[in-house]
């Protein structure tokens, strides 16, 4: 088949990033508020519920390989991929919405219910993000064309990412008029149906310009293609890691500012607390970071950015260990900066994903693109459910107690779990992508080598 080389327009980028906006509106709301819902509002037991992210991640054990093998192997007049992004945008939205429906019901009900519609939405999020993922593989057959649309997808994220962090609090405040349950639950009704439109959005603007090779289907040599794969292998030890550095951070944050730091909900700025404060700037500042993803990948090998980059931000969570209580701008001050050097990463390891799916075909002749992402969606579910599960778990080894005070075992706790535990993960997760072998030359002589297998591309008109 023959490709689509030129540049990809605007449009379509900023409709392809969009797509991640949709994702994080309840991506980031899980990362940074979930844990907290269930125990200080929905009323869980912080264990049972680390429990429950541990234990559910067997569902995407399988669901999330299964899905991105159902994705490779679809075929439609609208491509292997969008069509899931299209059907799978109102179950999502849906599903997302009734986590927070907060019905009334025992104590045993709530944790049925807190099962059942998580799982649900796991399976959602799987039947949507996979496929979304591995459309970076396919948007086109240039590596800095990918790159470009991956920018833009995290300039999405981070984007959702600032919207949640600065309006969650306001807004459950506001609509919920002191009752937080009402609260959590219309606000993300809001955030529910601007999935919805969002991911729509993604479906109508954007192409699929690689085919993969025909020639063979079977399943099994699928799985021996991509575990020969040693850059995705790399890459999926380095996921796990960086994700559970993040759900144990973001897990702790919100507890960590209201006991810890003490805010009690007092507005600091026109509708916004200290809570709403600190995760507003250091999401804008992550959002500005990401802008910088472009010319530093331009500039730099992408492997040896990842591990400058992740190194620097690790530090920028462990100096939070010794920050005193009273010390707020300093914090927001040092979480900012942080979350600035953080911002190029994401967009530069799914450019490094897509890159290894490339990598994949030139070795072995089998393109398994959705495969790919799909495990490393799995992989960074885990993370998140090890992350979070581990944050739920230390909450009750260190005697929290929701809407307490708390204890001086339990305050050390937070700051612990909030910066020496998420830095520790981070440097594992820089290990782990210094066995990442695939450097910008071997990228560049993969692509050429693959750009000649498909054919001479189709002349620009």
């Amino acid at each position: 088949m023959a490709t689509d080389t030129e540049a990809l327009r605007f449009r379509e980028k900023l409709g392809y990033g969009l797509g991640d906006t949709a994702s994080n509106f309840f991506f980031v709301t899980f990362n940074m508020f979930l844990l907290y819902y269930y125990t200080d509002v929905f009323g869980l037991l912080p264990a049972a519920v680390g429990t429950m992210f541990l234990v559910t991640k067997v569902i995407d054990a399988v669901s999330d390989p299964i899905m991105g093998i159902i994705a490779d192997r679809t075929n439609s007049r609208w491509g292997k991929y969008r069509p899931f992004i299209l059907f799978g945008a109102i179950p999502y939205g849906l599903c997302g919405y009734l986590m927070f429906a907060n019905p009334d019901l025992s104590y045993t009900g709530k944790l049925i219910y807190a099962y059942v519609t998580y799982s649900l939405m796991m399976l959602a999020y799987t039947a949507i993000n996979v496929p979304y993922s591995a459309l970076l593989g396919v948007i086109s057959p240039a590596t800095i064309e990918r790159t470009k649309a991956a920018s833009y997808r995290f300039f999405g994220a981070f984007l959702a990412g600032w919207l949640i962090a600065t309006f969650v609090t306001p807004l459950k405040n506001i609509l919920g008029g002191g009752d937080d349950a009402l609260g959590f639950q219309l606000t993300m009704m809001i955030f529910a149906v601007a999935s919805v439109l969002l991911f729509w959005i993604t479906f109508a603007t954007t192409r699929e310009r690689i085919s993969p090779p025909q020639d063979d289907t079977r399943l099994r040599q699928d799985l021996k293609a991509v575990m020969q794969n040693g850059p995705w292998i790399a890459l999926i030890f380095a996921g796990v890691f960086t994700l559970t550095n993040i759900a144990v951070r973001q897990g702790a944050q919100i507890y960590y500012l209201k006991y810890f730091v003490g805010d009690d909900g007092t507005r600091l700025f026109l509708i916004f607390d200290k809570t709403a404060v600190f995760l507003s700037l250091g999401t804008l500042a992550m959002l500005v970071g990401v802008t910088f993803t472009k010319a530093l990948s331009e500039r730099f090998d992408k492997r040896h950015l990842m591990i400058v980059l992740s190194l620097l931000n690790a530090l920028s969570m462990a100096v939070f260990f010794v920050i005193p209580a009273d010390q707020y701008w300093t914090m927001v001050a040092v979480n900012s900066l942080g979350l600035l050097i953080a911002g190029p990463t994401p967009a530069l390891v799914w450019s490094m994903y897509a890159d290894c799916a490339d990598y994949g075909e030139w070795k072995t002749g089998r393109r398994t693109t959705a495969l790919i992402f799909s495990t490393v969606q799995f992989s960074h579910k885990f993370g998140l459910a090890v992350g979070a599960g581990l944050a739920g778990i230390m909450l009750s080894w260190f005697g929290f107690v929701a809407n307490e005070a708390q204890s001086d075992s339990s305050l050390f706790g937070i700051r612990f779990m909030f910066s020496v535990v998420p830095a520790a993960f981070a440097l594992l997760g820089v290990l782990a992508i210094y066995f990442y072998r695939l450097d910008s030359e071997t990228v560049a002589r993969i692509e050429g080598d693959l750009e000649g297998r498909r054919g001479a591309p189709d002349p620009v008109t």
